[in-house]
């Protein structure tokens, strides 16, 4: 349950992507997966590469991949950013 609720928090997040310029590397899709795919790494990390199970996941589960989504967009982004620079 808990990735489950890392993958929807990461969504959420990814959701506000659409208030940026578009130099995200792949695009909103790459948003999209740098968002899930850093919202479910930081949550593995905090919970020592465990997924807590249903009785353990609670909204403060939920609210840790909050940073995670960030930095992945932020790396997505910087990605993007540089590539597009790189071509001039």
């Amino acid at each position: 349950m808990a990735v489950l609720a890392w993958v929807m928090m990461g969504l959420a997040v990814w959701h506000f992507t659409i208030f940026l310029p578009d130099r995200f590397w792949g695009g909103i899709v790459g948003a999209f997966f740098g968002a899930l795919l850093g919202s479910v790494l930081l949550g593995l990390a905090l919970n020592g590469l465990a997924v807590p199970g249903r009785d353990d996941t609670d909204i403060l589960i939920a609210l840790e991949a909050i940073p995670g989504a960030l930095l992945g967009i932020a790396a997505v982004y910087w990605e993007g950013s540089r590539r597009d620079s790189a071509r001039g």
